[in-house]
């Protein structure tokens, strides 16, 4: 006898105990293998896919694309040892575990069903396996209907039926009904009519029109917009949105800014990008200055524990930086950034960074940074004033690098310019520490070679 084991939504780690499903990547009857992607979740930190540590047939999913799952919540059952046409009808959700008669035993050389499950967590956790290559049991196709004949009316005029392309025309013959919708702005080919065939009656566009009036009222009571979307404040966004409010409610911050002559800079970085040689990006140079400037100004590198009212500098540059992804905005860490010289840092930063537009980062990748560097000059900006990434006490934001015209050498010029804009918890240091900083690191941008005294 085959056995149905269900499989649950594992401890996703972080202290996360729930998380939404986004996609489900097998249908119900689908041949699966042990710590095969079952699912696609979202949790408050990243979107990972869910192994399922039992091999066999798809009998049962639980839960829609969209709905939120707890911790422990099944996800699928499958049948352990079952034959793949031994599987469930149709359903998306089913009933609890149960057997399934008449196994198939293995042929000779294949993978035995895995009985106790893998240890695999979730992709990227745990132990690795190869994932074998999906199996759809694909149903018979159903037989197509015969199309309806036209349906005669008492008088000879033809109420709506369905097309062959699912269409519904018209189906009314009172003049009265016409009238009436008529006067209230109704489109007939809206309502659905419960008379003889469809037929559309009195009362059916009574009723949509006592549906539209309630609907009117309740608009006028709550505010509510026709038409208005509203997007749920969940997994990242909200994660985002809670830490955003709680920065500004807690955080005392204030912001400095400057103009930079990044002409310098530019020339570094192309120099450094010559043929054959790995490539070095402007964000890694730029990540590269904020690890020395913090060197400099320790007391930046720090957060504050409001409990114990102490002020916690921290040994390791752990560098988040923003990255804007369809799910929203995100920061990747570099962890031990101040140990990584700036070709190391462009290529860490351009791994996380496409791992967060695929929506693969751990969790561990997204916690626990130290200082946030943010472009916001790939939109087009020049200036911002950046909200700190609690609990984090600074932030260095870049904008754009446009030429304008700039003093150089005591003549005018046209020349690369950038403002650079730096917001601190004015808890942690004082103006002054912050003014240091921020100018150490625009005097780096314009004249590159000071790096060389702390490499």
């Amino acid at each position: 006898m085959a056995v149905v084991r269900e499989f649950t939504l594992p401890d996703l780690g972080e202290g996360l105990t729930e998380a939404v499903i986004v996609r489900w990547l097998v249908e119900v009857g689908e041949v699966v293998a042990v710590d095969q992607p079952v699912v696609e979740v979202e949790t408050a930190k990243a979107m990972v896919e869910v192994p399922c540590p039992y091999g066999g047939v798809v009998t049962a999913r639980f839960g829609a694309e969209g709905a939120e799952v707890p911790v422990g919540a099944p996800l699928v059952t499958v049948a352990v040892g079952a034959a793949p046409d031994a599987r469930a009808g149709d359903g998306t959700t089913g009933p609890g575990p149960a057997a399934v008669p008449n196994p198939t035993p293995p042929a000779p050389g294949a993978e035995e069903p895995a009985d106790s499950g893998s240890g695999n967590v979730l992709v990227g956790y745990g132990t690795s396996a190869a994932t074998a290559r999906r199996r759809r049991i694909q149903p018979a196709p159903a037989p197509r209907p015969a199309e309806p004949a036209p349906l005669a009316t008492a008088n000879g005029a033809a109420p709506a039926t369905a097309t062959a392309d699912g269409a519904r025309t018209m189906a009314v013959i009172s003049p009265l009904v016409r009238r009436i919708a008529r006067e209230h702005d109704l489109d007939l080919r809206e309502i659905r009519g419960t008379g003889r065939d469809g037929l559309i009656l009195r009362t059916d566009v009574e009723s949509a029109i006592r549906a539209r009036d309630a609907h009117g009222a309740v608009v006028a009571a709550t505010g509510t917009v026709p038409g208005e979307e509203r997007i749920p404040l969940k997994g990242m966004r909200g994660v985002a949105a809670e830490k955003f409010s709680r920065s500004r409610r807690e955080i005392p911050d204030a912001t400095c800014w400057v103009d930079a002559d990044a002409t310098e800079l530019l020339a570094a970085r192309r120099a450094m990008n010559a043929p054959g040689a790995p490539k070095v990006s402007l964000l890694a140079l730029l990540a590269r200055i904020c690890t020395v400037a913090l060197a400099r100004f320790p007391e930046l590198n720090a957060t504050v524990d409001t409990a114990a009212q102490e002020i916690v500098r921290l040994p390791a540059v752990h560098l988040g930086f923003a990255a804007q992804t369809d799910r929203g905005l995100v920061v990747p860490v570099v962890r031990d950034a101040q140990d990584r010289t700036a070709e190391q840092l462009s290529a860490e930063m351009a791994r996380l960074t496409d791992a967060a537009r695929a929506g693969r980062l751990s969790p561990a990748e997204l916690s626990h940074g130290t200082f946030t560097l943010n472009n916001y000059g790939v939109f087009g900006v020049d200036g911002s004033t950046p909200i700190l990434n609690h609990p984090e006490a600074a932030m260095l934001g870049v904008g754009r690098i446009a030429a304008k015209p700039w003093v150089h050498e005591g003549e005018l010029a046209v020349r690369q310019v950038v403002q650079l804009s730096f917001t601190f918890d004015h808890r942690v240091c004082d103006g002054g520490t912050a003014g240091g900083f921020l100018r150490f690191v625009a005097d780096c941008v314009e004249r590159p070679a000071l790096l060389l005294r702390s490499l």
